[in-house]
């Protein structure tokens, strides 16, 4: 896969900025980084989510702040982590949080899409904390939701619940459900949880705990029409959304066949 993303990251990251900076902070002033506590770092924490502690790190951005945030969200089951793009947004003046959600890359308990959903929250309400806002040097008010893959889909589902999240990027955002609601469309239940459940065992759940490639895709079937993207876009649609699309297999709907005519059939794009 192919995803050509730094330079249009940060325009992206440019028009989302001017899109949440409040107006007396779009004149160029630069806070004071005259105090060592004003540097550049990072910081690692666990994030309370429902039981569990998920792993966490914030990359904090130079500058006495309140500095806008991006919550930046994996994929699945999260090979790729997109850390070069958290240091440039960090470079251009963001917070920038990286977690893993339940059950994944070693943070307790069980993984599951409604869990993975309960965590982005988790995340969001965290950050909103008085005395995590303020050792972290950010604002509040002013956090976007960064999601790559199955990453873009959580970040559909917490922006659509959450008015208060300021926008959304998607880096080849992978619309899960819709795609499950898609295969039950054109063929049998069963044939579209078996042949869902296929393509998430293919991508590989070794990193992932207490779950199976059959009850995540009876989940995304359960959930297909509530989860589909199309389903967000009344919630979102006056927000800032920027989309990253790439060369790979999330740019289409595969080809299926249908029951009654056996007839190839591709879901327009």
């Amino acid at each position: 896969m192919k995803v050509y993303v730094t330079s249009a990251w940060l325009a992206a990251c440019l028009s989302l900025c001017a899109a949440v900076m409040p107006a007396h902070a779009q004149g160029g002033k630069v806070a004071s980084t005259s105090s060592s506590e004003a540097k550049a770092s990072m910081e690692a924490m666990q994030i309370p989510s429902h039981g569990s502690a998920m792993n966490a790190l914030v990359y904090v951005a130079a500058g006495a702040g309140p500095h806008p945030v991006v919550v930046l969200l994996h994929g699945f089951p999260g090979n790729e982590r997109n850390l070069d793009l958290a240091q440039d947004m960090r470079r251009a003046g963001w917070d920038v949080l990286y977690f893993n959600y339940r059950g994944a890359w070693g943070t307790p308990g069980d993984f599951s899409f409604s869990h993975a959903i309960e965590d982005v929250a988790a995340a969001l309400a965290y950050l909103r904390a008085p005395e995590n806002a303020k050792r972290l040097r950010l604002d509040p008010s002013r956090i976007v939701l960064v999601g790559h893959s199955m990453g873009g889909m959580m970040a559909v589902q917490a922006a659509a619940a959450d008015p208060a999240v300021k926008g959304i990027a998607m880096i080849s955002a992978a619309d899960m459900a819709g795609r499950a609601g898609a295969l039950q469309e054109h063929d049998s239940p069963a044939n579209a949880i078996r042949k869902t459940a296929s393509a998430l065992a293919a991508e590989g759940l070794a990193p992932l705990s207490g779950c199976t490639p059959e009850g995540l895709a009876q989940e995304l079937s359960d959930h297909a029409a509530a989860w589909a993207f199309p389903s967000k876009a009344g919630a979102v649609k006056d927000r800032p959304v920027f989309v990253i699309t790439s060369d790979e297999r999330f740019t289409c709907p595969p080809i299926m066949r249908t029951r009654t005519s056996g007839r190839n059939y591709r879901k327009p794009c």
